[in-house]
């Protein structure tokens, strides 16, 4: 592995495993990317919507503003990635700090993996535990490649 494609994926795995560049934060990710074309093909669809209701007897477009709202949301993302910030989505993760400490770049490289040490709920440190292993045994480059593509949820 080059150290280019090494520093681009650390800047897309966070220390616990999950993929950075696949969260719904991540500001040069994909959801960003799509949600920000997403409003530009839409355009002025505001006021079609409150006629679709009528016009087409679709009430679904009713909804419209909340739909809206989301996608405003998801397209202002606004996170580097864990490594280069305190996650925003798990404000309770210690794991970038752990690491930090313990001098490691993912939590199987800790002699204390696995630990309780982590700041998650069950669902979460159960899936942290597991990618974790998935690194350890096929490598970090190769973990990458596997899940590069894949919906983080």
């Amino acid at each position: 592995m080059t150290e280019n494609n090494q520093e681009f994926i650390k800047q897309r795995l966070a220390p616990c495993g999950l993929h950075c560049g696949r969260c719904f934060a991540f500001t040069d990710g994909d959801i960003r990317k799509y949600s920000n074309r997403l409003q530009q093909a839409l355009g002025n669809f505001d006021v079609y919507a409150a006629r679709f209701v009528e016009l087409l007897h679709e009430p679904v477009f009713g909804k419209y503003p909340e739909f809206k709202e989301v996608l405003n949301h998801l397209s202002t993302a606004h996170c580097n990635g864990c490594r280069a910030e305190k996650c925003k989505l798990f404000t309770n993760c210690n794991v970038r700090a752990c690491s930090e400490e313990k001098k490691v770049d993912f939590c199987f490289q800790c002699k204390d993996f696995p630990c309780t040490h982590t700041g998650f709920d069950e669902h979460l440190y159960k899936r942290h535990v597991d990618i974790n292993k998935r690194i350890k045994e096929i490598g970090v480059e190769a973990y990458y490649r596997e899940i590069k593509d894949l919906s983080r949820y």
